[in-house]
Parts: C-alpha cells; sequence; structure tokens
C-alpha cells in the first residue's frame, strides 16, 4: 500500500528510503531475518538455525540490515562454551519508510516468498485464515481502498501487545486480476 493521500484525509508522510535501506528490505531472506528478530533478539547463530542456513551466509545479511538500521546489536553475551555472541533485535524500521516504485515490486516478491515460506511450516494449513475477493473499481475507488488499508495497516502496527499476546503475521496482497479482462 503505498499512496499520498486517501478521502479520509490519510498522508502517507513517512520517509522514502535510500538505495540502500530498500535493497536490504527487497529480500526473502532479510525479511524472514527482521520477523524472526521482532520479539527477542537473536544470534547470528541462532537465526541461521531457525532458517536452516549456512551461519556465513546469514552473518552477510545480519551485517547489511545492521548497517541499514533494520536491525540493532544489543549487549554481548557469553555462548554456551564461551564464545562472544551478539544478538540481534528489529528495529521495525522497515515499517517506517515507504520505498520507491522500482523497489515495489522486488519487496512485493521478497514478501510473497516469506509468505508462502512461513505458510508451508504451519503443522496445519487450516490455521490460515484468508479471504479473497474480486472487485471491480474505478480508480478514484481503487485509491481510496489504497488509503484505507494503509491507515487500517499503520494503525495495527502501533497496537502494544497485551497480557498473553501470541505472534501472528499478517499478508495483504491487492493487485490486477488480468484473468477476468
Amino acid at each position: 500500500m503505498a499512496g499520498e493521500h486517501g478521502s479520509e484525509g490519510f498522508k502517507d508522510d513517512r520517509p522514502l528510503a535510500t538505495e540502500a535501506e530498500a535493497k536490504a528490505v527487497a529480500s526473502a531472506v532479510r525479511l524472514r531475518i527482521l520477523r524472526l528478530c521482532l520479539d527477542h533478539p537473536l544470534t547470528n547463530k541462532e537465526i541461521a538455525q531457525r532458517l536452516g542456513a549456512n551461519p556465513a551466509t546469514v552473518l552477510h545479511h545480519v551485517r547489511k540490515l545492521v548497517d541499514t538500521g533494520f536491525l540493532a546489536p544489543q549487549e554481548e553475551r557469553v555462548g554456551a562454551r564461551g564464545s562472544r555472541e551478539i544478538p540481534y533485535l528489529a528495529t521495525r524500521k522497515s515499517w517506517k519508510l515507504r520505498l520507491g516504485d522500482e523497489y515495489q515490486s522486488h519487496l512485493a516478491e521478497a514478501m510473497l516468498q516469506v509468505f508462502q515460506t512461513e505458510v508451508a511450516q504451519l503443522p496445519d494449513p487450516r490455521q490460515v485464515n484468508a479471504a479473497r475477493l474480486g472487485l471491480r473499481l474505478n480508480e478514484e475507488q481503487y485509491e481510496e481502498l489504497d488509503q484505507r488499508l494503509s491507515a487500517l495497516l499503520n494503525e495495527l502496527a502501533r497496537i502494544e501487545p497485551g497480557p498473553g499476546a501470541k505472534p501472528y503475521s499478517m499478508f495483504l496482497a491487492i493487485h490486477p486480476d488480468t484473468g477476468r479482462e
């Protein structure tokens, strides 16, 4: 959802991401790392284990996210064998930036890959609460819908977790339905 003004007065005044920031989040692996580190700091080794990936490869992605401010290193700790470990926590910066149009397709592709990966990891596919709706909208109606969805997502992003809160992910997409032309 990337618009400027809506009928309800919504204005997306988030700063535009730099090229480095946009490239950093337009990667399925990096988006998964951010999700893993959203609630609790994880070390590179822990991230690699959860991704089922090589720690050296994951470290490359972690460093890119740290360099662009999407991950923040936390206080160093001592590992099981006395090794030095640095846990990382997501800064939620990705939600505070707008991506330029040239990165939207890369980000959409990365988000779709992450969604598919996360859903495939669920023990029961019935845990996905999904809906699909076909619409016919003119440009003005589409812009209004885009703005309303953007405002809703921004509102949801500001919710503080209550007692006993469980983690959920939400994937929302709107696209031209070329099969119905």
